[in-house]
């Protein structure tokens, strides 16, 4: 359909906080003699700062090679604003989607009604118009559990990455090239309710892109690369260690059990050359924690679902042990587990697969120094007082981060010595002020393993974390602090 068969409706235009909003809505002519089903009227968002001179006459510019208009937003800096100009094409209701992802997003179907991919007789599909540096959002709901897959092939070079979000704005799924041909696809069981698919060009360049969401029963826009990205047999060991050693599938994977096993918590220890898959099963959603420990084998997770789509993976979260937290609750369904070693791919590692605890996660953040531990006594801390000028304090060191909070009474500079006892350890250090904010943090200052920082700060109180960098160990050390001020 060429440009000469579109027929401008209307353009409006308003001025807000020195941007001029633009917004024009096309149809069809009374001369087109074909209108895609997915695409029977469009509207163009247009935002530009006034200085540029850019209104209703510049929207002709961003057509398509077909001259359809897709829904096309400028992101702006303040949300509240960009909030305000999506609500002149978008239902308001769709501004709240998907935790506000779904601002500016077109419903699959057409309309909320027609965009329940449950009920669907067939798939839908749209065409997007992806500016560059954006994103293309598709709307659709499931009224019941459904196993869903969802589809972007760009046009010409086009290379799509797409994510999909729960109402909660959580991202669930994410893909690039698994359609094959530098198309994207994922296919997931899904519980009721509202999602949105966000389809962006893999190297921010402008793209246009087909859209596909259906049930897994109906056809498949891609060709599918049919889940070769979880390794069948072993990988060989690169010599350099920079490839990991995997061995076995999803289908030989060791199964682990389902909700209740997960809810007690259960773990199997053995190397990546015996097996490196793992299955579960929820029968209701969960949020799981995964870890991998044996830091001498380097072991990484990587978490599939039960059509061998990627999810996430973790690798070094504690030191070169593993962990990965999915806080967002899995839906019911099938899930595999592959285990990796970038070292030694014969030693055991212990997998553990437990329900997800938000007070333990944030334990282990304070434990690690990667979060300040609030001051009311529920995490061991000890108060050194109002730093005058000079003071030491003596200290057993550990891997796990032991706390002090100084006092400051007027602004100045901080220095924070960490010094080992006869050199044997490897301490470090992390400063944060009251509010849990990183003032710093240093390993290794200078030709030694001892630490120091050294910062500006403002009167108030600051927690300091000393750790040992190497795991089973405890050495006695000695922390120095100092505080300069500004000459008078």
């Amino acid at each position: 359909m060429s440009f000469a068969t579109l027929q401008r409706l209307r353009c409006t235009r308003q001025s807000q906080a020195n941007t001029t909003i633009s917004v024009v809505t096309y149809r069809p002519s009374k001369h087109a003699t074909e209108v895609p089903v997915f695409q029977t009227m469009t509207t163009l968002v247009l935002v530009s700062r006034q200085r540029f001179g850019l209104g209703c006459q510049h929207l002709e510019q961003y057509t398509n090679s077909e001259g359809m208009f897709l829904m096309a937003v400028i992101r702006l800096k303040s949300a509240a604003l960009a909030a305000a100009i999506i609500g002149f094409a978008a239902p308001a209701m769709a501004q709240n989607l998907c935790g506000g992802a779904g601002a500016g997003g077109q419903w699959i179907g057409g309309d909320e009604a027609s965009s329940d991919i449950a009920t669907a007789g067939n798939y839908k599909e749209q065409m997007a118009l992806v500016l560059g540096g954006n994103e293309y959002v598709s709307l659709f709901t499931v009224s019941s559990t459904s196993s869903v897959r969802i589809e972007a092939e760009g046009r010409g070079a086009g290379d799509p990455l797409i994510d999909l979000l729960d109402a909660s704005g959580n991202i669930i799924l994410s893909d690039d090239d698994s359609g094959g041909n530098g198309a994207a696809r994922g296919e997931m069981t899904l519980e009721p309710g509202t999602y949105c698919m966000a389809t962006q060009s893999y190297d921010g360049a402008p793209m246009t892109a087909f859209v596909r969401i259906g049930l897994t029963e109906h056809d498949a826009l891609t060709e599918g690369v049919g889940g070769t990205d979880i390794p069948e047999t072993p990988d060989r060991v690169d010599p350099t260690g920079d490839t990991p050693v995997q061995s076995g599938s999803c289908a030989s994977g060791i199964q682990l059990g389902n909700n209740d096993a997960i809810r007690a918590g259960v773990s199997d220890t053995r190397s990546v050359d015996d097996n490196g898959f793992y299955r579960f099963t929820l029968d209701s959603p969960m949020a799981i924690s995964i870890t991998a420990e044996n830091e001498s084998a380097d072991p990484i997770v990587t978490l599939y679902d039960g059509f061998d789509n990627y999810i996430n993976e973790n690798d070094d979260f504690d030191g070169l042990n593993s962990r990965l937290d999915q806080q967002s609750p899995l839906a019911a369904g099938d899930y595999c587990i592959a285990v990796s070693a970038y070292s030694d791919s014969t030693l055991p590692i212990t997998l553990t697969l437990s329900e997800f605890d938000p007070a333990a996660a944030l334990t282990a953040l304070y434990d690690r120094g990667e979060a300040a531990p609030p001051l009311d006594g529920s995490v061991p801390f000890t108060d050194l007082g109002t730093l005058e000028n000079r003071m030491r304090q003596d200290a057993q060191i550990t891997h796990k981060v032991t706390w002090f909070a100084v006092t400051i009474e007027d602004a100045g500079l901080m220095v924070v010595e960490a010094i080992s006892s006869g050199g044997s350890g490897d301490p470090w250090l992390v400063v944060y002020d009251d509010l849990g904010r990183e003032v710093a943090q240093n390993d290794d200052y200078g030709a030694s393993l001892d630490s120091l920082v050294a910062a500006r700060v403002t009167a108030g109180t600051y927690i300091v974390g000393v750790g040992d960098y190497n795991e089973d160990v405890s050495n006695f050390g000695r922390l120095l602090f100092e505080r300069y001020v500004p000459a008078r």
